[in-house]
């Protein structure tokens, strides 16, 4: 049996990791929420990729079933498909300068064709529930509630990302559980070369 992580997967996951750590770091600082709206949309659409191509690492695979079992409803979903779907629409319609401009359109997602990620992810979800979070940034001593709102109907209307996950509570609460699920599998936390 093949030993995990093998050399090329260690040298990805070395550089995918560290990162993955240098942009959360930045994008957890007050500071960084002052930024221009493209910086920072910027090192958020990075961040989403970033996390969405070391996901393709096969132990994540069972993380997230774990999550799926183990979690409160919809936690797997959201370490998962959803942030694969911003990944996604970031990826895929680099045409926007900041978050808030992020829009799809069941025309816009099928311009090439019907059923890829986005379409699939989209006729899934929408019409779910609310779902409410809330998360603890020890450092400032402060609680953050928010929540990721689903489309109420998948059709020719605008979905505006900033109305599914707002930017700044929103990319934050995302980085604490994508920082959660990738450090799943590290074996430690070393001084970067």
């Amino acid at each position: 049996m093949e030993k995990r992580p093998n050399k090329s997967e260690e040298l990805f996951l070395s550089l995918g990791y560290n990162r993955f750590y240098d942009l959360f770091d930045e994008i957890m600082e007050d500071e960084f929420w002052e930024k221009e709206d493209w910086y920072r949309f910027s090192k958020v659409s990075n961040i989403f990729a970033v996390y969405s191509e070391l996901l393709m690492y096969e132990p994540f695979k069972y993380v997230l079933e774990s999550i799926k079992k183990q979690r409160p409803p919809m936690e797997s979903e959201i370490g998962g498909p959803l942030f694969k779907f911003v990944r996604n629409i970031l990826a895929h319609f680099p045409v926007f300068e900041t978050w808030n401009d992020v829009w799809v359109s069941k025309e816009l997602v099928n311009w090439q064709r019907e059923g890829l990620t986005i379409d699939r992810f989209l006729k899934k979800y929408s019409g779910h529930d609310e779902v409410k979070y809330r998360f603890w940034e020890a450092e400032k001593k402060r609680m953050t509630y928010m929540s990721i709102s689903f489309p109420k109907k998948y059709d020719e209307n605008k979905i505006y990302l900033k109305d599914i996950i707002a930017e700044k509570d929103g990319v934050k609460f995302s980085l604490f559980m994508m920082r959660q699920i990738i450090n799943t599998q590290v074996e430690s936390v070393g001084e970067k070369a």
